[in-house]
């Protein structure tokens, strides 16, 4: 057993994780919405009753993927077509939450293998029917919802099948693992044999393996571990065509890396069913701390000065003064970030020798650059306290708050200006007073990640009021020349904001390999590429 093992969580319309223990607010949180004068909602309709439009699959494709697959492999009930429709964004919820499961595909498949998902997309090019990859359904940008039209049907491709660990090979320390093995699993059976990804999203309880590599994802452990896209040495991806084989050696300079092609595709050029990623030796040791310092800036600049000239630590993330004060500080605790300022949490993962020493020296960085040591319990709360985060969501939806995070990066100079061009773009479009949080999350030498929470009291139309919001942000993400996504993926949400970055050449570029790799145009449609 290892502080990583969870419970595996099972899929629930409406509500995140595990339903044994679901999300409470604290007493201290009334007080907060007081101020934002939110008014409870209606509760969720019941799954059983929400909306589903009948099934429009062609008997004919039904009949040869069920005798593919055998008849077991497929359903149209109406409790699997309302778990496998849209993701985990506030506006999926709000939308499921109103009883609106239109979007719902007509059926499910569940292939075993390679040549399952290879087959299923034949079948359903040749009938013209969109296919969903489907694992652990956790998008936050709407990368479970195609577009439709000029298709015969819609089918999500549930991959829970798929969910070995195949090999590993000690020497080289790698493992190939399965796309529809959760991430949680794929930590329980490599630590069994003395080993980690290292790879903890917030979504870990849920995310699979496919997921991680088709949104490039980046976990709370990036500056030591790395990305997940960076973990990746090898894959196969099932297209249309047949499949795919990547990755005969670590490094090549035999043309360019088509696993980088595969690597954030989202399902749109075909279905990865298997990755071959790096592990390393489970570390004998773990510590987390927290600091503070006096403000976003000053933190920021020692974050950077880790980043660039070391040591580098396994974990680096900053908070600024808004989240400090709502999420992690305690001033009623021993070692809290106290009255004011801003939070960072500094974790150490490795062999005894190297957390002791590569914490002695960045301590001293740390110090020089203003820092005030917060001691372990600080940085411990946010460790163990940090995958309860999302199951907050759920009564605060119920409680009449919009929540919703959004993501992007830039380079260390740019910073500054993108913090505050967004914070003021989603104050603006809200239509309501409201608290917009931010924290550094992934840090590399020449840049960051700028990760937003945004609290405010729901509208007559939350949905609505979010989507509005959401692209003013864009707009200014797109005026400061940052990253539409560092790790959320694009999806629907930020398709077009992709091709207003990408340009026409660069867009072009998609279409011609999607074209290529799915001549039908039957994979996640609208997801990705226009």
């Amino acid at each position: 057993m290892t502080e990583y093992d969870l419970p595996l969580a099972a899929r629930q319309p409406y509500t995140w994780g595990n339903a044994d223990t679901p999300g409470h607010l604290p007493a201290a949180a009334a007080d907060a919405l007081a101020v934002l004068g939110a008014v409870p909602t209606d509760p969720p309709v019941p799954a059983k009753d929400a909306h589903v439009p009948d099934t429009a699959l062609p008997a004919t494709a039904t009949a040869e993927l069920a005798a593919m697959l055998g008849a077991n492999r497929l359903t149209c009930e109406h409790a699997a077509r309302v778990e496998h429709t849209r993701g985990y964004s506030t506006t999926d919820l709000l939308t499921l939450r109103g009883g609106d499961a239109s979007d719902a595909p007509d059926a499910v498949v569940f292939p075993g293998s390679t040549e399952d998902v290879v087959a299923v997309l034949d079948i359903c090019s040749r009938h013209r029917i969109a296919v969903v990859p489907y694992a652990g359904g956790t998008s936050v940008v709407g990368g479970l919802t195609p577009a439709r039209d000029g298709f015969a049907g819609v089918l999500a491709m549930d991959l829970r099948r798929l969910n070995r660990l195949v090999h590993i090979d000690a020497v080289s320390r790698t493992a190939v693992l399965q796309a529809g093995m959760r991430g949680v699993t794929a930590e329980q059976l490599l630590g069994e044999r003395g080993y980690t990804l290292g790879h903890f999203p917030q979504s870990y309880e849920m995310a699979t393996i496919g997921g991680y590599a088709a949104a490039r994802s980046a976990g709370q452990s990036s500056a030591g571990y790395g990305r997940f896209d960076e973990m990746v040495v090898g894959l196969t991806l099932a297209t249309a065509r047949g499949p795919l084989s990547l990755g005969a050696a670590p490094m090549s300079s035999a043309g360019p890396d088509l696993r980088q092609l595969v690597l954030g595709s989202e399902g749109a050029f075909g279905v990865i069913t298997s990755v071959t990623a790096r592990i390393r030796p489970t570390p004998a040791a773990r510590v987390f701390e927290g600091w503070r310092f006096d403000s976003f800036a000053e933190g920021a600049t020692a974050l950077r000065a880790l980043a660039q000239d070391g040591p580098l630590p396994t974990v680096l993330r900053l908070s600024d003064e808004a989240e400090t004060a709502i999420n992690l500080a305690d001033p009623g605790a021993a070692g809290s970030a106290g009255a004011g300022g801003c939070l960072a949490v500094v974790g150490y993962e490795g062999t005894e020798e190297w957390v002791a020493a590569t914490r002695a020296d960045a301590t001293k960085r740390l110090l020089e650059h203003g820092g005030t040591q917060q001691g372990e319990p600080a940085g411990e709360r946010w460790r163990t306290g940090r995958f309860r985060g999302p199951y907050l969501r759920d009564p605060l939806l119920d409680a009449g708050v919009l929540v919703e995070t959004m993501e992007t990066a830039t380079f260390w100079s740019g910073l500054p200006a993108l913090k505050a061009a967004v914070t003021e773009a989603v104050q603006g479009a809200l239509g309501v007073p409201g608290l917009v949080m931010c924290h550094i999350s992934h840090v590399y030498e020449t840049g960051a990640s700028l990760y937003f929470t945004v609290v405010a009291k729901q509208t007559e139309d939350p949905v609505r009021q979010w989507r509005r919001a959401k692209t003013a942000a864009l707009a200014a993400i797109d005026e400061h020349g940052a990253a539409v996504s560092h790790h959320h993926g694009v999806g629907t949400d930020h398709r077009a904001a992709l091709e207003q970055q990408l340009g026409p050449i660069g867009t072009d570029l998609l279409r011609a390999i999607k074209a290529s790799l799915d001549p039908a145009g039957v994979l996640n449609p609208g997801v990705l590429i226009g």
